[in-house]
């Protein structure tokens, strides 16, 4: 073995092990066809569901004499302009529909986190009789679509007097069946042990639900918080129905508007409002996006 090589081999021995290969080599990731095929299929996805959002960005900041749709219609704005921002809040009430729509996400919010999280804790105890029968009818709730129940629905809230008012729209997602079982896998997540433990120290169940079952279901909590929000945001069938005056509109029921023929059918008004309407989302979305990761994760354990 020549001296050169004996060198060579000596300093990659002595080198430290974060210094011996500062590039990843193909390997490490799998092969150079599995990696490329990954990534399209990653590319191809990101496409499906950031595309349609980034052409209606795109859509609204063109200018009046540019295409929306044709043959003729670019995806970039040759004079990117806010004039159809502009028009949407000075031709539609647009602050009236986002606090309607506010209101109805808190009420959601809160009785949503309040009911679910009980219901789930009780669900994830098995000594008191009745649960079984609570589980499989909780379960059948699930299997019948908005739409098989939508006029029974309608008839309650009328003949409560609830009719074009933002509390006759929060009320029939008072509480969801999904919320009750994320809640009820994160508290089977707790071992049964501390609980034990707890109850050997004397904690009552007020005080094991209030320190114990709460700080580790926190992840679970978040992903009922932001799913509650986005279902109550982004509703616009079961407002469509309930509402009659515009000062009780919501915000995707409001800015629907925009595509009747009193607005011109332009449609980068329409594109300006949907991104208005989408853009609380986001911003929740992207504030809370690690802490929503693992609350799914967690709450996927016995489910």
């Amino acid at each position: 073995m020549s001296t050169a090589v004996k060198e060579q081999r000596t300093a990659a021995a002595l080198a430290p092990a974060g210094k011996r290969r500062l590039m990843p080599r193909w390997r490490d990731y799998g092969r150079p066809r599995e990696l490329i095929l990954r990534y399209l299929l990653l590319l191809f996805v990101l496409g499906i569901t950031v595309g349609p959002l980034l052409w209606q960005l795109l859509s609204s900041l063109k200018g009046v004499g540019e295409d929306v749709f044709g043959s003729n219609a670019s995806l970039f704005p040759r004079d990117p302009t806010l004039r159809a921002y502009r028009e949407v809040f000075d031709q539609v009430p647009v602050w009236t529909y986002i606090r309607n729509s506010v209101a109805v996400a808190l009420l959601s919010i809160t009785s949503q986190l309040v009911f679910s999280t009980l219901a789930g804790y009780m669900l994830s105890k098995p000594s008191w009789k009745g649960r079984g029968l609570v589980w499989v009818l909780l379960m059948a709730s699930m299997m019948f679509p908005f739409e098989s129940i939508m006029v029974s629905l309608f008839l309650g809230i009328r003949d409560l007097g609830l009719v074009d008012n933002v509390v006759g729209v929060w009320l029939p997602g008072f509480v969801a069946a999904i919320n009750v079982l994320i809640m009820r896998a994160a508290f089977l997540a707790v071992p049964r042990e501390i609980e034990d433990a707890a109850m050997l120290d004397g904690a009552g169940e007020w005080k094991r639900f209030r320190y114990l079952y709460l700080p580790s279901a926190w992840g679970a909590i978040l992903v009922v918080t932001i799913n509650t929000f986005i279902s109550a945001w982004d509703d616009f069938l079961w407002p469509l129905i309930v509402l009659r005056s515009e000062d009780h509109f919501t915000l995707t029921l409001g800015l629907a508007r925009l595509q009747s023929s009193s607005f011109g059918y332009d449609q980068r008004l329409v594109m300006a409002g949907s991104v208005i309407s989408v853009i609380p989302v986001l911003v929740l979305f992207v504030i809370t996006q690690r802490w929503f990761y693992k609350g799914v994760s967690s709450g996927a354990v016995k489910l």
